[in-house]
């Protein structure tokens, strides 16, 4: 698979600097052919990392961009990328506007989440234009530095996407807050009942890593007894419906743009 030159602007932000730390670690991107840019133009990678402070540079010199940035920075961004391909991490910018912007030949949109930190993100991508086999291929691989990835089959699926595996830790940390919340309220110490939520959150998302979730469901559902109970409780509730509310008002902020 050819080792194509990427450049990556904002590369030093927590997302670019994860991603680059992947690719080198994993052997995936020599260090001869990341670039790096940034406002100030310095960065604390090895000596063959090269890290400007021009975008426009970074580009021409790059066959592949990837926009790290933050998609309010995205007005503000003037860039000629005709004739390249650029990998869009931004939340409600179209691949449309991205190439009309900049020229590109092909956008390729994705949305890793926090857990490149730890290389456990999930990143959905999807390319608007005609993809060869050779360049899907190297596309997944890259998504795969950070973790696991699958190409959707449309756009809107990436703007859904962005509020349900885009939110990274979001959701079970509203949980967790949750958790303590009605702890303390029921007479549970404060500082017991932050350990007892951070076991469920944590080690029972450690302990799904290798489960079925639906199975440990129906499991815990048949044996009838106090968990059961608590989860007829939610089903009674209709929690699908609220979790399907929140995704739908992120998804609504992703499609209109932000």
């Amino acid at each position: 698979m050819p080792n194509k030159t990427l450049g990556i602007i904002g590369g030093t932000g927590w997302l670019g600097r994860a991603i680059a730390d992947a690719v080198l670690e994993s052997g995936f991107i020599t260090a001869d052919r990341l670039l790096i840019s940034n406002r100030s133009g310095t960065g604390t990678f090895g000596s063959q990392v090269r890290v400007l402070a021009d975008n426009q540079a970074l580009v021409d010199l790059s066959e592949v961009v990837m926009l790290s940035i933050r998609p309010e920075q995205f007005r503000e961004l003037q860039i000629d990328a005709t004739g390249k391909q650029v990998i869009s991490l931004m939340a409600g910018i179209t691949a449309d506007t991205i190439r009309t912007v900049t020229g590109a030949q092909n956008v390729v949109r994705a949305m890793p989440n926090a857990m490149v930190e730890i290389r456990q993100s999930y990143t959905p991508w999807f390319s608007a234009g005609d993809l060869g086999e050779a360049d899907r291929q190297w596309l997944q691989r890259l998504f795969e530095c950070v973790g696991s990835a699958d190409e959707v089959p449309d756009e809107d699926c990436i703007d859904y996407l962005s509020a349900l595996s885009g939110t990274g830790p979001a959701f079970p940390a509203m949980l967790y807050k949750a958790l303590v919340s009605q702890a303390v309220a029921a007479g549970v110490p404060d500082t017991i009942a932050h350990r007892a939520a951070h076991g469920v959150v944590v080690g029972g998302g450690q302990l799904l890593a290798s489960r079925d979730p639906l199975h440990m469901i129906d499991a815990l559902m048949a044996y009838r007894g106090v968990t059961a109970a608590a989860l007829q409780s939610m089903d009674d509730q209709h929690i699908d419906a609220i979790v399907g509310r929140a995704l739908q008002a992120g998804a609504e902020v992703a499609r209109r743009g932000m």
